[in-house]
């Protein structure tokens, strides 16, 4: 039986690999060297920076969700959100992403949560939408440290 529950630190290893397998499946660049080290801080101090929850399908991790909170600057009100969700293709269609999706809700204490995916990713959009999220078409950019 696959449970969903918090990241551990003997999870980082399973879980560098799904974060190179969801890098690769959206096309961008894999992760960098020394992910771990700068990763294991966020996600382990308390509170976390980062939060993570992990599906756990006996011993094997099968995706995980990744989210902060944040503060919206138009409405002034905390809001989460979800940086990724991932779930390795052998786990897919077993209502896992769901009951990641379910569980962050919860976390998120009442606060609205939002997220982005690819425009190319049909699947995941349609899954968002039968979640009843809709969608709010902008174009993120991305500007590299100088």
């Amino acid at each position: 039986m696959t449970v969903v529950r918090p990241v551990r630190p003997d999870d980082l290893p399973a879980l560098l690999a799904l974060i190179a397998a969801h890098t690769a499946y959206e096309r961008a660049a894999p992760p960098p060297p020394g992910l771990a080290e700068r990763l294991a801080p966020a996600l382990f101090a308390d509170p976390p920076r980062l939060r993570c929850l992990v599906a756990d399908d006996a011993g094997t991790l099968a995706g995980y969700a990744t989210w902060t909170r944040d503060l919206a600057t138009w409405t002034g009100r905390p809001y989460t959100h979800l940086d990724c969700l991932y779930l390795d293709e052998r786990h897919r269609g077993r209502g896992l992403g769901r009951r990641l999706i379910d569980a962050v809700v919860a976390a998120a204490d009442g606060e609205e949560v939002q997220w982005q995916t690819p425009v190319w990713n049909t699947d995941a959009r349609r899954f968002y939408e039968r979640l009843g999220a809709r969608p709010a078409e902008k174009i993120r950019y991305t500007l590299p440290p100088r």
